[in-house]
């Protein structure tokens, strides 16, 4: 498996931005445009990281002109450890501005995972901070 530590370069060009949190058992990111292999492995390994300190921690993503996955993304190892991860260790997942497609797969997942998953509106994106019991941060 790859380094999923991002070189600069990758952050730079990154559409993928992590945000700062209010606590530290909340992982917040914001996507703009097209997600790719780096971008994946750069939020795989904050995850990761999360994790060796928290049992439990929420995700909350906030899409923003988001323009979907690289194909080399989507199917790579490192992203698919990413995407099934969570599943064990997430207590909340909340997506904010998730087109239709993602919003439905999302949705679909809260039935079959122990996660509590929610998709929101970006104009109700104060009510993903409520739900996700956070303020964001400054």
């Amino acid at each position: 498996m790859s380094d999923p530590t991002p070189s600069r370069r990758d952050v730079a060009a990154s559409s993928v931005r992590r945000r700062q949190s209010p606590r530290p058992t909340l992982v917040v990111f914001e996507i703009a445009g097209k997600i790719t292999k780096p971008d994946i492995n750069a939020v795989a390994y904050d995850i990761g990281r999360a994790f060796e300190d928290y049992d439990k921690i929420d995700i909350l993503l906030m899409l923003r002109e988001f323009e979907g996955l690289e194909l080399g993304a989507l199917f790579d190892s490192d992203a698919l450890g990413a995407q099934a991860r969570p599943i064990r260790h997430a207590r909340k997942y909340g997506v904010v501005g998730a087109p239709a497609g993602v919003r439905a797969m999302i949705e679909a997942s809260d039935f079959l995972s122990p996660v509590d998953a929610k998709t929101f509106d970006l104009a109700d994106e104060a009510e993903a901070w409520a739900w996700i019991e956070a303020l964001p941060a400054s």
